[in-house]
């Protein structure tokens, strides 16, 4: 940062790249994004944009995607590791770096099901038998999430301090994810009544709430929408909620007319099929975000008990981990109280 600008420069002093230019996900103008030659090689000055980090990648002619070679923080994701950069006021949240609770990460495959073997590990505190009842917490991209979220250090020291209850934690891997979260009916079914008597017939539970980001909380709202009663809360992030006023720049994904088909179907229903309780998030400069609204405050008019949080953040991984506590923490609290 240097006052009110972002500053990106890369050393080639003999300037033997051709060109380079910044990728990033705010959706700048792309004259915006070309770095101008200098004597030390490269340079980019962007006005500070409106988010609190901001990931990256350095684009180079001739050669591709890498990340910032003289920029230390890294960050994994679903499409590779990025560079990112914190914004003054950012503060990662303190659950990262506490104690959490000792735990066991047990595989649960279920098969067969209608769309396949499903792939679920269990997350479960060490000393509390299967057979002791406990809430359910349920998360599409499961391993993703723990893995680019924290979302089992999360519960684990959310649980340590006492925030939340003891509780265990199904991570649910997709195998074809665009295929089974767009609206599927087959996926819904396999979720409802195979996944999940899958692991109550393990581990006693109670209370299960379902959680997803993108198109997996699109099909947590689906499932419950078509199995109405299935779940107590629903933890949608980001979700992909797609209309054609709202999404037209979604046209050419394959599942289009699937997605677009039930969020009208939600949008012109009068009466929803159950009442869960409903946590959502979205960044505020992120895309999703303006169909989120819309389906936040039809939820909301039907009579369900909705909250809905914007960050200044884009639609990644690390948006998602950043806003789990208060967010999740206080659907959780909601449901299980």
């Amino acid at each position: 940062m240097e006052g009110a600008e972002v500053v990106f420069r890369l050393a080639d002093p003999e300037h033997a790249l051709p060109g380079v230019r910044l990728w990033e996900e705010l959706g700048l103008a792309a004259e915006q994004l070309e770095f101008k030659p200098v004597d030390y090689g490269w340079e980019l000055r962007l006005p500070r944009p409106s988010v609190h980090r901001m990931e990256y990648l350095f684009d180079i002619a001739d050669s591709g995607m890498r990340t910032d070679p003289t920029n230390p923080r890294v960050v994994g994701g679903a499409f590779g590791e990025h560079s990112w950069l914190p914004l003054p006021g950012y503060v990662e949240p303190a659950w990262i770096s506490a104690e959490p609770i000792a735990s066991s990460l047990t595989p649960l495959p279920v098969d067969p099901t209608p769309v396949g073997p499903v792939d679920v590990h269990v997350w479960a505190p060490e000393g509390i038998a299967p057979g002791f009842e406990l809430p359910l917490l349920l998360s599409h991209d499961g391993p993703e999430f723990a893995s680019y979220a924290g979302l089992t250090q999360y519960v684990g020291a959310m649980v340590a301090e006492g925030t939340l209850p003891p509780l265990r934690l199904a991570l649910v891997r997709p195998g074809s994810r665009n295929l089974w979260y767009a609206a599927n009916p087959r996926y819904a079914q396999t979720l409802t009544n195979h996944v999940l008597p899958a692991v109550a017939s393990q581990y006693k539970s109670k209370l299960p709430v379902m959680m997803g980001a993108s198109l997996g909380a699109l099909a947590a709202l689906y499932a419950e929408w078509n199995h109405p009663g299935t779940f107590a809360g629903l933890f949608l992030q980001s979700g992909s909620f797609f209309t054609r006023a709202t999404d037209p720049q979604e046209s050419k994904f394959e599942y289009y007319a699937e997605v677009t088909g039930f969020v009208q179907q939600v949008l012109t229903a009068t009466e929803p099929p159950s009442r869960p309780l409903v946590g959502m998030t979205a960044g505020t400069p992120e895309e999703n975000v303006h169909n989120n609204r819309v389906m936040a405050a039809h939820l909301a008019s039907l009579g369900l008990e909705v909250g809905f949080d914007e960050t200044p953040d884009m639609h990644n991984f690390t948006a998602w981990r950043d806003v789990l506590d208060p967010s999740l923490t206080n659907l959780l609290t909601r449901v299980w109280s």
